[in-house]
């Protein structure tokens, strides 16, 4: 009855449903181990900015690498704004995901050290691109202020290409290693998006929280392959239970037509 699982479309099938269940299984373990990295990084970024602000100097150096762990952590700074040789950083959106770009201001410390402080978005008004546009000031003198910890741009992490040639005063990475370069002095690594004091007129527009990645998403794309994989025998025994009722019903037929009439 079951011969026809020889058969050439039988056996690319069987062979087919047999390789989709461990590809299947694979695939929901996968997106489990997604679903825990992303738990993972929820929670560090909730511990990180729940916790206490401490002065910046403790989390970063010139040319130190912000970790993970120091990624969103708030952090103070005293000094005053250096607005002769701030920046703008190009291509960036807004909560509206409106183009414009992020105010990048050196904020020079108490010991001559400078911190790079993103004060927040404005959107690109300048009669041209070329042109440099107008950035509110900042407030003058000496200050305090808290921002969250964040680690330099690079193209590699962030898919934003580093282009050359652009207008004057003009980048498209916040990094600190290219800004100690441009202004000659001591940058501590990294820099920070700016939450306090908040800006007059609400502009900068000050750069939001990160959100929470969607892991339960995840967890249910993982429970969802596993279904799948539970599902190819399942209906690969339906449809081998079908092909046998139909030729059995077929070979019936067949039989009653070769049978001659009752005289």
């Amino acid at each position: 009855m079951y011969r026809f699982l020889l058969s050439r479309q039988w056996v690319i099938l069987t062979l087919v449903s047999l390789l989709l269940i461990p590809t299947m299984i694979r695939l929901g373990f996968w997106q489990m181990h997604r679903y825990d990295e992303r738990t993972a990084r929820n929670q560090l970024v909730s511990d990180a900015l729940t916790a206490a602000a401490v002065p910046v100097e403790r989390l970063t150096t010139p040319g130190h690498t912000v970790t993970r762990d120091e990624r969103y952590r708030s952090v103070t700074a005293t000094g005053s704004f250096d607005t002769a040789r701030e920046v703008v950083v190009r291509r960036r959106v807004n909560a509206d995901e409106t183009v414009g770009f992020h105010v990048l201001t050196p904020f020079v410390l108490t010991d001559g050290a400078v911190l790079l402080v993103d004060r927040g978005w404005i959107p690109a008004d300048a009669a041209s691109q070329t042109a440099f546009p107008k950035v509110p000031a900042p407030p003058g003198g000496r200050l305090t202020v808290t921002g969250r910890l964040m680690p330099d741009e690079t193209t590699a992490a962030s898919g934003i290409k580093d282009l050359k040639g652009l207008p004057d005063r003009q980048v498209m990475l916040i990094n600190s290693e290219q800004e100690a370069r441009r202004l000659g002095a001591r940058v501590l690594g990294g820099y920070i998006a700016q939450t306090a004091p908040e800006p007059k007129g609400d502009t900068p527009e000050l750069v939001g929280r990160p959100g929470s990645e969607d892991a339960a998403l995840n967890y249910a794309y993982a429970i969802q392959w596993w279904l799948f994989s539970a599902g190819v025998p399942i209906g690969w025994v339906v449809l081998v239970r079908r092909e046998a009722r139909d030729r059995s019903q077929a070979a019936a037929r067949e039989t009653e037509q070769a049978e001659p009439a009752t005289v």
